[in-house]
């Protein structure tokens, strides 16, 4: 009898050890909405992933893009979805890209209300352009870039998400917004609202999922398999849908293998860009 409680209490203390063990990383995908709706879109993914892996994936985000970013950058994060992280400096910390969305390019555009009186980007002079933060990569950097180089000299503010942004403009609290052409077209027709679009930029693929260099190769395999997977599965296809309707995406929106070399577009800008926006 006591030798089999002491094989149950070793058992039990093996049991305790292998569940201490089991990976545990935070994910942290960027403000693409406001928090409430950045959440609802990921939870269910993660808890999908977490059963299909066996890894625990902890969503990690900021009130703002630039918190969300900071806690990345503090090392509070393995896992992020994002387009932050092909600077130079940032590009050396080694996060590994692996996958993205199926989604068409991005564009960086400025845009107005349709009844705006401003027609031209260059009578946006002097005017106030509204981003969602500094951290924008496509929203901010690429079309602040813009303004920059053609001597458009505006005055920026930033409201801290990118909804916030678009119902400022429409408000009358600034002229003109800087944004993905996503987030523009998906706002557009969720609240039935309407832009003139003022400059388009060169296309961009959509955010990348990366792992930090700290996560070991067979736990990122595990978590790509499973979300590179998804759509294969009928329960993670309707979270799929599910999630992506929810948040204006086509239904048919899942995640697919991809490189570094995809995202060449992002190095390209940094060679180029003002040096404040590297």
């Amino acid at each position: 009898m006591k030798k089999s409680l002491m094989i149950l209490a070793a058992m039990a203390l093996i049991s305790s050890a292998a569940l201490a063990a089991k990976a545990n990383y935070r994910f942290s995908p960027i403000n693409q909405w406001d928090i409430t709706q950045t959440a609802s879109y990921w939870n269910p993914i993660i808890r999908y992933v977490e059963e299909r892996s066996g890894i625990h994936l902890e969503l990690k985000l900021g009130r703002t893009l630039t918190e969300t970013i900071g806690y990345v950058l503090a090392g509070n994060a393995e896992f992020v979805f994002s387009n932050h992280f092909f600077a130079p400096e940032r590009d050396a910390l080694g996060w590994k890209v692996f996958g993205r969305r199926n989604l068409p390019a991005l564009y960086g555009q400025i845009a107005v209300p349709e009844d705006s009186s401003i027609h031209k980007l260059e009578e946006l002079h002097g005017k106030t352009v509204l981003f969602s933060g500094p951290e924008t990569f496509i929203g901010y950097k690429v079309t602040y870039a813009e303004l920059l180089s053609r001597g458009i000299r505006v005055k920026t503010d930033f409201s801290g998400s990118q909804n916030a942004a678009f119902a400022q403009i429409f408000s009358g609290k600034a002229d003109a917004v800087g944004s993905a052409s996503l987030l523009l077209e998906n706002y557009a027709k969720r609240e039935h609202r309407k832009f003139r679009i003022l400059w388009t930029s060169e296309s961009y693929p959509d955010l990348a999922l990366m792992a930090s260099g700290k996560v070991p190769a067979e736990d990122l395999r595990a978590v790509a398999l499973a979300l590179l997977g998804m759509h294969q599965d009928p329960t993670g296809r309707e979270i799929l849908r599910q999630a992506s309707e929810a948040a204006g995406l086509n239904a048919d929106t899942h995640f697919i293998p991809a490189t570094a070399a995809d995202y060449a577009p992002y190095y390209r800008f940094y060679q180029t860009a003002p040096a404040a926006l590297r």
